[in-house]
């Protein structure tokens, strides 16, 4: 047989050939639609290469087939910058869903001087809502609710849609500005729980790094009573054979994976999917090679490492400081480095295996600063653990070659 072109598609945010797992997590968010009064958003989080966004992509066609219209985007720094940008940002969102709907159909109109600015049968194109909010008294906050109030109210005209479900995937990005007296990520917050507690069926969902729990907490207290939390984390061994083996299976490929071979893999990916695509591509391209020149098919281990640290960790590690790095060192040294850490075992470690070693200042400050970068991010209970999957075999791989 011809050998079929390779299944497996790592890349950020591609869905993956064969979707596996996250049965509890699309049951969770299935839960939140039915509620009658909207009193829990959902909030996904985990490490980089878990599957948040391919999660998050899943879960729109459950929201539409339930009568939801979904509206969302990815979120960047520019997003982020003011006030007024994330208003920009939540308009456009909304047009393309609000543009076919009539204004004039229903007897219900914005508050205020925004009233003025729409005439009967008008659609909310992205132009009427933003007139609605520079024609709406008050702070950016009320010309923003009243945005968001006038769609879902033409929305309910129509009498067959439940909700709007507000999605925005790369939320860490989102953060508040108090130097500039500017807090985008707190009006996010305010307005839509301002909405639901006026019984207006609009859902939020945010997914991001894990540093996106402490931002939102920084934010608003009331936060944590929002949202509903999943952290995602790597697949169990069944679901992740499911993603080895059921790409092959379904391309009726001429390349298969022995028990050994899949064993290898989930022991290599830890159950993260982006690394299972990562691993199953190149062992596959291998296979193939191998095969074709009647050679012994093994996983080449040592070949997929250094192919993994050059694609996946070296840019994120060129730029650390030597400090940086020096801390990774230590903590890469602990035992329990693969999950969580804390200031003072990275000290007491540091003083062992390090010329120079850190006091515990130091370390709360270098913490600090890889936390903003994305790199450690600090848990509920106080410790810190790393927000990329696998970087601390990674950096033993670097001690080793040192």
């Amino acid at each position: 047989m011809p050998t079929i072109e390779n299944p497996f598609r790592p890349g950020a945010g591609h869905p993956p050939p064969f979707l596996a797992g996250r049965r509890s997590e699309k049951e969770a968010f299935g839960k939140l639609l039915r509620q009658s009064t909207i009193l829990e958003n959902l909030l996904l989080t985990g490490l980089r290469g878990v599957g948040k966004t391919v999660l998050l992509d899943s879960l729109k066609p459950i929201a539409i087939d339930q009568g939801w219209i979904w509206v969302g985007a990815d979120i960047n720094e520019a997003s982020s910058l003011s006030e007024q940008n994330m208003a920009v940002r939540l308009c456009t969102d909304l047009a393309p869903a609000t543009s076919s709907l009539v204004v004039g159909s229903t007897s219900w109109q914005p508050p205020g001087f925004a009233s003025e600015t729409l005439t009967r049968h008008q659609t909310l194109s992205y132009h009427a809502l933003w007139s609605i909010y520079e024609r709406t008294p008050g702070l950016v906050l009320d010309k923003m609710k009243a945005v968001i109030e006038t769609a879902w109210h033409a929305v309910s005209a129509e009498g067959r849609m439940r909700g709007l479900v507000f999605a925005y995937d790369e939320a860490q990005n989102l953060t508040d500005h108090a130097a500039k007296e500017q807090f985008p990520l707190s009006l996010l917050l305010d307005a839509f729980q301002s909405i639901q507690k006026k019984g207006i069926p609009i859902l939020l969902i945010l997914a991001g790094l894990p540093t996106l729990v402490s931002k939102l907490a920084e934010a608003r207290t009331f936060s944590e009573r929002m949202f509903h939390s999943l952290f995602l984390k790597g697949l169990s061994e069944a679901d992740s054979r499911e993603a080895i083996l059921k790409p092959i299976k379904s391309r009726r490929a001429s390349i298969r994976f022995t028990e050994e071979t899949v064993n290898a893999v989930v022991k290599m990916s830890g159950g993260y999917p982006y690394l299972i695509q990562f691993i199953c591509r190149e062992v596959y391209d291998a296979f193939s090679g191998r095969l074709d020149r009647g050679e012994q098919a093994d996983v080449p281990v040592e070949e997929i490492e250094r192919k993994l640290d050059a694609d996946f960790f070296a840019g994120r590690w060129s730029r650390l400081t030597e400090r940086q790095k020096d801390l990774c060192y230590a903590i890469a040294r602990l035992p329990s480095d693969d999950s969580e850490f804390s200031v003072r075992e990275i000290v007491e470690e540091s003083t062992k295996s390090l010329e120079k070693g850190f006091g515990s200042s130091q370390v709360s400050q270098l913490l600090a600063v890889l936390s903003k970068q994305g790199l450690i991010f600090k848990n509920r209970h106080g410790k810190y653990a790393f927000a990329i999957p696998m970087f601390s075999a990674f950096v033993r791989r670097r001690l080793r070659g040192m």
